[in-house]
């Protein structure tokens, strides 16, 4: 008897919009399985290397452009980030939905790599809300966060290229969206 696939879910949206909040949420349920991205940026307080990232110098993480090592990466506010393509391929054959939690060009690599790919936008209520979030964290200077809200105007222009829109009001509505696409 074979193992039906299970799904791969991009999503992707502005950030400060509460990507990764979706996603620590729905690691709570067991039928999902999140990769670990690599990235060349250094560690936040409280990040643990194989759990938040894969941090890497530049010169690996081109070592792994170079051998094909990515589903997608992408250069993002000064780091570069990767999806490594194998845990990915290896969670779908054993019937996992997996999750991709990436930006918007990785998401773009991703469906052009595998156009089965569920797309899945997640924007905000507003970009008043998303001001507010992005200010409110207040790890980046007024500077980047600029910077930030620029970006984020670019990404929200990039709704239109997903199969799914889905506004953060809610992070409980979110999740049983996310979970209902999975599933059906």
């Amino acid at each position: 008897m074979s193992i039906a696939p299970g799904k791969l879910i991009v999503l992707s949206g502005p950030g400060g919009v509460g990507k990764s909040t979706i996603v620590t949420e729905l690691k709570k349920f067991d039928h999902f399985y999140f990769s670990v991205s690599a990235t060349t940026r250094s560690p936040r307080p409280g990040e643990v290397d194989g759990v938040a990232y894969h941090f890497v110098s530049d010169s690996d993480f081109q070592k792994m452009v170079d051998s094909g090592t990515f589903l997608e990466w992408a250069e993002f506010a000064g780091a570069k980030y990767g999806t490594p393509k194998q845990p990915v391929i290896s969670a779908l054959s054993e019937g996992k939905h997996v999750l991709l939690e990436i930006e918007i060009e990785g998401a773009r690599q991703v469906k052009r790599a595998m156009p089965t790919a569920v797309m899945v936008f997640l924007q905000p209520p507003s970009m008043v809300e998303l001001e507010a979030r992005i200010t409110n964290r207040g790890t980046d200077t007024p500077e980047r966060i600029a910077a930030r809200l620029a970006l984020a105007r670019q990404e929200m222009a990039a709704a239109g290229e997903f199969d799914h829109l889905l506004t953060n009001h809610q992070v409980d509505e979110v999740i049983q969206a996310l979970v209902s696409l999975a599933t059906s």
